[in-house]
């Protein structure tokens, strides 16, 4: 049977693998060889599953969504990953990573961060374990994310502006590589996305796939059986989605729906919708669908959310899309505002503007009443509340 999975040379299908300059082959050398191994000690198990239990509020909940599944004439549920401490799911990579890095003997963290969610979960690990902390996020980023930005601050991070091209998310990972280029000895980058080269894909997947283990045991105790018909989830990088599928890649029975930012339209020149406008190349270390022009050059991508304002998608989407395996629907700024403001009035739940635009999804798709849907709720709005107030004039 085909899988799903990363393969021994680290690609997702042709996706994937590490294009990497000479001067940074050490340092994923180094994770490549180690990552698997410190990952099945023990002693590292241990660690990692109290502070997820104890330090981050695992398991998070499998909320039955009452109002919206009358409102979608399907069985909706939600997985909660906004209550995790930071109000997302990034901490539970952040959690694994520092975790790593500690085993490795790294004395410095540095991270690229689009939304701010990243780079406060890494800025709160490294407080956690009283190490440095530099975390790269683009001009337009901070000032669409202060909140954000003030947190990280406060948690002893140095927040460094990225200011070249579109000043988002691709500019400040740029800026982590190079930073990470220039001290690769005492320093470890964690990526906060299923993207970058082999191992980081697989890596951080594995880290999130927390959240399918747990959707597994709760649909059971709920329904009766371990699998939903649909898993949905927004896809930027792809984290979140990457460990809500995790468990389900492999199970034909399960249904993958990725939902990404189609920004103003997907062909108006101002758009994140990978999937309709990507072809195969090569963006910080792998091989991967990449918004570009017919020679090669990326082009800035855009969405009203900073989380998925990427022009790209890791490589484990990429080979859902390009495979079948996964359904992908793109969705505008106008639909997936239109749609938190309704998740918030039906269910009283503030989604994050990403997340609003998985719960977009049903104006484009329709479900069967006795459908099982899960949709990864993967961070709150509170980030995004002067984005919301600025829409909606509220």
């Amino acid at each position: 049977m085909k899988s799903y999975q990363v393969d021994n040379n680290g690609y997702y299908g042709i996706f994937g693998g590490a294009y990497i300059p000479e001067m940074l082959y050490p340092n994923t050398e180094e994770l490549r060889e180690n990552y698997l191994s410190i990952m099945e000690e023990p002693e590292f198990k241990r660690e990692f599953q109290q502070l997820l239990q104890d330090y981050v509020g695992r398991p998070t909940p499998l909320y039955f969504a009452k109002n919206l599944s009358e409102e979608y004439k399907a069985k909706i549920y939600l997985k909660r990953e906004d209550l995790c401490h930071t109000g997302a799911h990034k901490v539970n990579n952040t959690i694994g990573q520092i975790l790593l890095a500690k085993r490795l003997g790294k004395k410095r963290i540095i991270a690229e961060t689009g939304a701010g969610q990243h780079g406060v979960a890494t800025a709160t690990v490294c407080a956690l374990m009283g190490i440095e902390c530099v975390v790269y996020m683009g001009e337009i980023d901070i000032a669409r994310q202060a909140p954000n930005v003030a947190r990280m601050k406060m948690l002893g991070a140095e927040v460094k502006p990225a200011l070249s091209g579109s000043r988002t998310l691709k500019d400040a990972t740029n800026e982590a590589i190079r930073d990470w280029i220039n001290n690769p000895v005492d320093t470890h980058y964690i990526i906060g996305s299923v993207v970058g080269p082999h191992p980081y894909p697989d890596m951080v997947a594995r880290f999130q796939s927390v959240i399918s283990e747990e959707i597994q045991s709760q649909l059971l105790e709920k329904e009766g059986s371990c699998n939903p018909d649909y898993v949905i989830a927004c896809v930027g990088g792809g984290s979140n989605a990457a460990g809500a599928y995790y468990h389900y890649l492999d199970n034909p029975e399960v249904g993958i729906i990725a939902v990404e930012a189609a920004g103003k339209g997907i062909y108006t020149g101002e758009s994140a919708a990978t999937s309709a406008l990507g072809k195969v190349g090569i963006i910080h270390g792998s091989k991967t669908l990449l918004m570009q022009t017919d020679d090669g050059q990326i082009t800035e991508p855009y969405s009203i959310s900073a989380g998925l304002d990427y022009p790209g998608v890791g490589p484990m989407h990429a080979n859902l899309f390009q495979s079948g395996r996964g359904e992908f629907i793109s969705i505008t700024d106008k639909e997936a505002m239109d749609a938190g403001l309704r998740v918030s009035q039906l269910e009283g739940i503030i989604p994050a503007i990403e997340t609003s635009h998985a719960f977009a999804i049903f104006k484009h798709r329709e479900f069967n009443p006795d459908d099982i849907l899960v949709i990864n709720l993967s961070g709150r709005g509170d980030k995004d509340l002067q984005t919301y107030i600025d829409y909606f004039d509220l």
